[in-house]
Order: structure tokens, then C-alpha cells, then sequence
């Protein structure tokens, strides 16, 4: 068998020396220290009416806001009682009864609003090709008179 010379010997077992480290400098970033990725926040769905007792619900992922609208449901809490948000010219899953929903990345609660974003349910309904002009700008809609009135499960 065929024998290589010291040298030549030094010179491989650098070579695999490197190659290893190159190996280890590339993966060990992608599993060591790396923290495992975060956990999406659980989706709570609340049903809210307002003047017109009609229906609707609205999707919170943010968990300080769900603890908020667990709060208003529960009657632990009185502050910042209306919904605001920008909505989404869409049917949701979860509110299959109107053309629209809450953008729930925007969802959040209110105690006074400027009236330009005041309607009821139903009127946004109605007028829905007119949101997000002079009706809805920005597609901000804060219902006056909304409350929350109960909890519902995940559809």
C-alpha cells in the first residue's frame, strides 16, 4: 500500500481540519444559542353589538387586549368599554354574517371617539363601497355605542 510522506500527511489532515471547522462555523449558528422560534399568541374570538343590538365578532390576538375583553365580559372592568380598528372589506370565518371585519392586528378598545368613525353595524353594511373614503377614512371604525358582550370559541 502506498504511504504518503509526512508532509503530505501534515498537509491532509489540515485540509480535513479545516474542512471540519468550515462545517462547524456553518451549523453550529443554526443550532446552538438559537432560541426556539416564539410561539404564536392564541386567537380569542368576542362577540359585540351596539345600539342596533345586532352582532358581530371580532378576532384579538394580542394578549393584553384579550385580557381586556375578557375583563369587559366579565364585568371586572368598566375602562375603555368600545371597539376601534381598521377594517377589512372581507368576509372573516369567524363573522360570516357581514362583508366585513376587524383587521384583528388593529383591534383595540376606547373610552371617547372623534365622530368621523362613529357608525353602527348595520349602517357599515349599507354603505360598505363608500368605507375608507369621506364614510370610514382610513377604514377606521369605532362604533359608539359597541360593547363586547360575550366570548365565543374558535370557529
Amino acid at each position: 500500500m502506498f504511504q504518503f510522506s509526512a508532509p503530505l500527511r501534515t498537509a491532509k489532515r489540515r485540509v480535513r481540519a479545516l474542512a471540519a471547522a468550515a462545517v462547524v462555523a456553518m451549523v453550529l449558528p443554526l443550532t446552538v444559542g438559537v432560541a426556539p422560534p416564539a410561539r404564536a399568541a392564541e386567537a380569542a374570538y368576542f362577540v359585540f353589538t351596539d345600539t342596533t343590538r345586532e352582532e358581530a365578532v371580532l378576532k384579538l390576538t394580542d394578549p393584553a387586549k384579550i385580557q381586556h375583553a375578557r375583563d369587559l365580559v366579565n364585568g371586572e372592568t368598566t375602562d375603555r368599554p368600545h371597539v376601534i380598528g381598521r377594517i377589512l372589506k372581507r368576509q372573516a370565518p369567524y363573522n360570516p354574517r357581514w362583508s366585513y371585519h376587524y383587521n384583528p392586528d388593529t383591534v383595540d378598545f376606547f373610552d371617547a371617539a372623534i365622530e368621523v368613525c362613529d357608525a353602527t353595524i348595520p349602517y357599515v353594511e349599507e354603505h360598505l363601497d363608500e368605507a375608507g373614503g369621506a364614510f370610514l377614512p382610513g377604514l377606521v371604525w369605532c362604533p359608539w355605542t359597541s360593547r363586547l358582550i360575550r366570548e365565543v370559541p374558535a370557529p
